[in-house]
């Protein structure tokens, strides 16, 4: 099993950094607004490794099925590795490459209050609240924290959806049950 979890997450953390490292370089051309329809697709694409890493660990090591606590548990552990990799590269590029990030993030944000019709009252709540997030972020521990929260509803989502389907199988009669915990 570690093979496996080792394998498939590794492949989706490179995904998943490569995609990130790429889209950091160009954020400028494709702003904050369309970054995280960038960013939340290439989750995707990285945590579908969860999927071909539970179907080879069903397939290679349990004989042909898997139950959905088992699926659910290798899917998971696929997760954890591809976000560590995720949190690992992040913090290289915040720290070395854009310490910047989070001030152009506020004054983007700030902006887009602005254009909203937001009052002065408002506004000033925001920048408040967002220099206190920026004071916190500096740690690394919170910084790490807040990193690992990003991609976590992707990387359940898809483990359930892949434990499901993964722990289903066909019966004798052809009909598809699911497997017993």
């Amino acid at each position: 099993m570690k093979k496996v979890v080792l394998t498939f997450g590794l492949i989706g953390g490179v995904i998943l950094s490569v995609m990130m490292t790429v889209a950091l370089a160009f954020h400028e051309q494709i702003g904050f607004d369309r970054g995280v329809y960038v960013g939340y697709t290439s989750m995707v694409l990285a945590f579908l490794m969860v999927y071909f890493g539970v179907q080879s660990y069903r397939d290679n090591v349990a004989g042909g099925s898997v139950t959905f606590g088992r699926a659910f548990m290798v899917g998971l552990m696929i997760s954890l590795v591809i976000m560590a990799c995720y949190v690992a590269i992040w913090e290289v590029v915040y720290y070395n490459f854009m310490p910047d990030y989070l001030a152009d993030y506020t004054a983007y944000a700030l902006e887009q209050a602005r254009q909203s019709g937001k009052s002065a009252a408002e506004i000033a709540a925001q920048a408040k609240e967002m220099q206190e997030f920026s004071e916190m972020y500096k740690n690394p521990l919170v910084n790490i924290a807040f990193t690992l929260l990003e991609p976590l509803p992707v990387a359940l989502a898809l483990t359930l959806l892949t434990a499901g389907i993964m722990s289903r199988r066909r019966s004798p009669q052809g009909k598809t049950v699911a497997a017993v915990l």
